[in-house]
């Protein structure tokens, strides 16, 4: 962690507040942390869209105790950032491929900063553990345990808990009567009714962790996942027949992969500045993607399955065209980092990409990414996820202090609209 660490003094405060003499971005991992979350829960309380329009600070963060400036703090933050590189300098090699934009945009608002969600601890170069099932709905990981929260009852629910030792409730054909610990096994749960439905390894080195799980439906209807890890492996499982379906395997380990929307072709990236598009059905390459200066971590198909997107420690987002893959489509930078995770709106109009910490990037799609909106804030970021129906963006944000989930909301041209939101 010692590379993603945002471990800056913020400068202290009054001493009967909690967060006196705290650090921001602090990333050190601590197994007492669970009291302290406790305590965060009861003593800071949530940000309201209003209170950020009359100038509150969207996380809370109180600038006028503190001995410095949010500008000047932000500042500090830019320049003493370590980035982490595979292969060093990769992320200034890239500067002069970048995609001029104009940033400004305002797509999405401010709507809710849900302080009353615990953070996660962090692997520093996995941040995809926010997803939402609605423009209210949402789920996360935190502290070895799922949960949803409600934007409309402010109130989280602990959906799976996975913490100890887990074993399957119910006997198949391969599945393996063990335990597993954190992210080295796949476990699938069922919704509907509590507990654990089925628990398998996903590889048997030691040191092989799963790094990606993409879940999606097959032709057939069936729903299947597809696991990407450091063995150099991809597998795919059939969830319902809890059986292995296909076992792919690459020179290299795999970081994450996206699977085209027609079910086609997979994009595979990974500890090489090579990333590939390859066939779904036999795992083989069909075109190798050169361009990026580092190893590669996330990656996401456009809705109208001709763009893809992939992100790398060199801070750059690049955007494909499957027709033409002999130079990207464009370039994008990011300001402290590699780009960890990538999202496209359901309605292909708009792209965001994350940095590992304090900012997330929203791009105008259909204009040509030439326009972005910004959003800048102070933590690691543990994951962003769009509604399915475009009208919200959630940003999990892992600190010690200021851990959150930021909601937006879509801005509409008609400001009822806004107001039903």
């Amino acid at each position: 962690m010692e590379y993603a660490d945002g471990d800056y003094e913020m400068g202290e405060v009054d001493e009967d507040m909690y967060f006196a003499g705290r650090m921001m971005g602090d990333s050190e991992s601590d197994e007492d942390d669970e009291d302290e979350y406790e305590i965060l829960d009861n003593k800071i309380t949530d940000t309201s869209a209003a209170e950020a329009r009359r100038g509150k600070d969207i996380q809370g963060i109180p600038w006028e105790r503190l001995s410095i400036s949010r500008e000047k703090y932000r500042q500090t933050r830019l320049e003493q950032y370590k980035n982490y590189e595979n292969i060093p300098q990769s992320g200034e090699g890239s500067v002069k491929e970048c995609k001029p934009t104009r940033k400004g945009g305002a797509y999405y608002e401010f709507r809710q900063n849900t302080r009353s969600v615990k953070s996660t601890i962090l692997h520093f170069q996995l941040r995809n553990l926010v997803w939402s099932t609605s423009k209210h709905d949402v789920y996360l990981m935190t502290h070895y345990v799922i949960m949803h929260w409600s934007s409309l009852t402010s109130k989280k629910t602990e959906v799976l808990n996975v913490s100890g030792h887990v074993a399957p409730r119910e006997k198949h054909p391969g599945s393996l009567l063990e335990g597993f610990t954190q992210t080295q096994v796949s476990t699938l749960a069922d919704l509907d009714r509590p507990g654990v439905s089925f628990c398998t390894r996903t590889t048997y080195e030691d040191n092989a962790i799963t790094n990606a799980i993409e879940i999606y439906n097959s032709p057939s209807g069936a729903i299947h996942f597809t696991a990407s890890n450091n063995d150099c492996g991809v597998r795919d499982f059939d969830m319902e027949r809890f059986q292995l379906v296909k076992h792919f395997s690459y020179p290299w380990p795999v970081n994450h992969t996206s699977l085209s929307p027609d079910g086609k072709l997979i994009i595979i990236v990974g500890d090489n500045p090579d990333g590939m598009l390859v066939d779904s059905q036999t795992g083989k390459t069909v075109m190798p993607l050169h361009g990026h200066l580092d190893f590669s971590f996330a990656s996401a198909w456009h809705p109208d399955g001709n763009l893809f997107a992939t992100g790398n420690q060199d801070k750059t987002c690049r955007v494909w065209d499957a027709r033409n893959l002999s130079k990207s489509v464009a370039v994008l930078k990011g300001n402290l980092g590699a780009i960890r995770s990538i999202r496209f709106t359901s309605d292909g109009q708009f792209m965001a990409m994350a940095e590992p910490a304090d900012f997330v990037h929203i791009y105008d799609v259909k204009n040509g990414y030439e326009k972005e909106q910004e959003i800048d804030f102070f933590g690691e970021i543990s994951g962003v996820s769009f509604s399915p129906d475009t009208e919200s963006l959630f940003i999990g944000v892992w600190d010690r202090t200021y851990g959150s989930l930021l909601q937006y909301n879509r801005c509409r041209n008609y400001s009822y609209l806004d107001c039903l939101m």
